[in-house]
């Protein structure tokens, strides 16, 4: 008996057009398959994320679990949009507009998707935003240090603070300098946790681009939808966007992937946030995997590991 086979696809989200945006691989499955094996295939696939899906009860409801090259997480937003969007070509590609709901360890999402000239269009509701207390003075002047800036180079009169849709992202607004922008702090992830986030967000108001990175500095994220609609809130919050206007938030520049982001915010607090993109389809496969990945997987399992 040969090793098991699993189909994927590939798809590049946020993007105008294939070869931009973010990308993304999917594996449609009968069952979820152990988190060590879905974790190893995802860091062969060498993508910034991968998702796993199985379907649910009803017909357009699927259980969901997404991997970086380094772990599992909770939630994320270009997994969810792309995933709809293949599902959408793959399973309901007679419809014009499909509503889909994605069940993860913590949340269910809801995703809409809709067919357009050069693909689909996928949006997803992230919930109301959760803000924290704006940082201190030296809070500033501390996360500038570490992210390559200088204090001068964050946005006037605007806090860095934290918001969630779902992943705790610290918003630091900067009115320039956003190419120079990286992590140089060893430390970063625990100055991260110090004050209450996951992940932070350089936002530039005026041009309304942003940057992202694993907390290594390793990897700059080429477009962050879980971060679109914390940066979108913090942007309504703070007068830099109105009440039903469109915003269009920009990534992806420095790594030669533009992204383009779409972020509605009602002026309501407890309205959801809704964050979407164009999805281009750009290739599927199968890929075959050890059978020795599974029996391992279990002795970790069975050890607590």
């Amino acid at each position: 008996m040969g090793p098991p086979i699993y189909p994927f696809a590939l798809v590049d989200v946020f993007a105008r057009e294939p070869f931009s945006g973010n990308g993304l691989s999917i594996f449609l499955l009968e069952h979820m398959l152990p988190g060590p094996v879905m974790l190893r295939m995802t860091q062969e696939m060498r993508q910034f994320e991968t998702i796993f899906l199985c379907p649910a009860e009803k017909a357009n409801q699927f259980r969901a679990r997404i991997f970086t090259m380094e772990e599992e997480l909770p939630f994320a937003g270009h997994p969810l949009i792309g995933a709809a969007a293949y599902l959408h070509s793959y399973m309901f590609a007679a419809q014009q507009t499909i509503q889909l709901e994605f069940e993860l360890s913590e949340r269910g999402v809801r995703v809409s998707s809709r067919r357009v000239e050069n693909g689909y269009f996928a949006e997803m509701e992230q919930g109301p935003a959760r803000f924290g207390a704006p940082l201190s003075s030296l809070n500033n002047e501390q996360f500038a240090n570490a992210l390559n800036l200088a204090p001068n180079d964050l946005a006037d009169a605007l806090p860095l603070q934290l918001v969630s849709t779902g992943l705790p992202y610290l918003i630091v607004p900067v009115k320039s300098s956003i190419e120079q922008a990286r992590i140089v702090a060893p430390d970063f992830e625990k100055l991260l946790a110090s004050v209450g986030a996951r992940f932070v967000y350089v936002l530039d108001v005026e041009r309304r681009e942003g940057r992202t990175w694993d907390n290594a500095g390793r990897v700059e994220d080429i477009a962050t939808g879980s971060a679109a609609g914390p940066a979108g809130a913090y942007l309504m919050a703070h007068g830099q966007v109105f009440c039903g206007e469109a915003l269009v938030l920009a990534q992806g520049r420095f790594l030669g992937r533009p992204s383009e982001m779409h972020v509605h915010v009602s002026a309501d607090a407890d309205a959801n946030i809704r964050v979407g993109g164009q999805v281009c389809l750009v290739g599927e496969g199968r890929l075959h995997v050890p059978a020795s990945l599974f029996s391992g997987a279990a002795s970790m399992e069975g050890s607590g590991a």
